[in-house]
């Protein structure tokens, strides 16, 4: 199943580099979204290397989820896919 990386979490002056917020399809309401929790995601470069995260909780009520990964994401991979396991 894939998910796209939407943005960082983020508050009026900080953003958590480790923590995103995904959508994933198919996934609409908070209570399906939930159903994810505890899943691993992995992100891939354009290089080949690969970051491993997890996904800790939904996020808000239309079915996003926040995800933890091991290192920061670079920039570049808001809007690009990812691989939820």
């Amino acid at each position: 199943m894939e998910a796209l990386l939407q943005s960082f979490r983020r508050g009026r002056k900080h953003q958590q580099m480790h923590h995103l917020i995904m959508s994933v399809d198919g996934y609409d309401t908070k209570e399906k979204a939930e159903e994810l929790v505890g899943k691993k995601v992995t992100w891939k470069s354009d290089s080949g290397k690969e970051i491993v995260g997890e996904i800790k909780a939904p996020h808000g009520s239309n079915g996003c989820v926040r995800a933890i990964f091991e290192r920061g994401l670079p920039g570049q991979a808001i809007a690009t896919k990812v691989k939820v396991e």
